[in-house]
């Protein structure tokens, strides 16, 4: 990881988890970014108290409200992210935000689809493209040729749970709208390769792993992985990420997964 220099990063459902393990990582390194922009829902709320607490002693942390299921609150965050990098574009961005509701075939309701589908699919589509114009200015500034994930990258965080080929897990939770979800974000993943390639942006589908979180752990199975491990292993990963590698569906240790 130590050749991994990103001037800018956003991180979406950063207040648990994954997203704020993310955000942990990015401000211990030993060449930080400028600017970690952490993302959650109610940045004065409760569960944004550990967030509250790291920017307290990370000046260059900054929490941003962002509603991932809301144009507005969207657009919103957007602009103030381009405030606070003045002429710089952004870097990195990371599409985490995602929920699951335990189902089987049977229980499945559509209200339940219909809102998982909205926070785990639509909202990574319109976070990215309110965050377009800031990665393409990072990457229309960048000497670096190519694709990467320090010049300009979205990273969608899905899971091999939506895998075709290999639907992992399903013995321990069939969680259908999750999976159908993941599967449409592995789409998403893929056409915003073919749409954003030309203009020097890298996307990417990432498999953290069946962690130890709040999400990992609601099966009735206890997750394999601690959330610190999947983080290192993701931080290790998107730094040998290029040109090779858009569009792709790899997993935390870097391996290329079956869609």
């Amino acid at each position: 990881m130590a050749g991994f220099n990103v001037r800018s990063v956003l991180v979406t459902g950063a207040n648990r988890g994954i997203g704020l393990e993310l955000v942990k990582q990015f401000l211990e390194k030993s060449n930080p970014p400028e600017w970690v922009f952490a993302t959650c829902r109610d940045p004065e709320g409760e569960r944004a108290q550990q967030l509250k607490n790291l920017a307290s002693r990370h000046p260059n942390l900054e929490i941003v409200a962002l509603e991932a299921t809301d144009p507005a609150s969207i657009k919103a965050a957007a602009t103030r992210v381009e405030e606070h990098l003045k002429s710089s574009g952004l870097n990195l961005l990371i599409n985490n935000a995602g929920i699951v509701r335990l189902s089987t075939l049977e229980s499945e309701t559509p209200e339940d689809m219909s809102l998982v589908y909205a926070t785990n699919v639509t909202g990574p589509l319109l976070v990215s493209q309110a965050f377009l114009p800031l990665l393409k200015k990072a990457a229309q500034g960048s000497p670096q040729p190519g694709l990467s994930c320090s010049k300009a990258a979205i990273v969608n965080m899905s899971s091999e749970g939506g895998s075709i080929t290999n639907p992992f897990a399903w013995q321990f939770g069939q969680v259908v709208s999750y999976r159908c979800s993941k599967a449409a974000l592995n789409m998403l993943t893929k056409c915003q390769s073919l749409g954003y390639g030309g203009d020097g942006i890298l996307s990417i589908a990432v498999h953290p792993g069946w962690v130890q979180t709040d999400m990992g752990s609601s099966a009735s199975h206890q997750a394999p992985l601690t959330v610190d491990m999947s983080v290192q292993g993701i931080l290790n990963v998107l730094p040998t990420l290029s040109k090779k590698d858009n569009g792709a569906f790899v997993n935390w240790e870097g391996k290329v997964l079956p869609w």
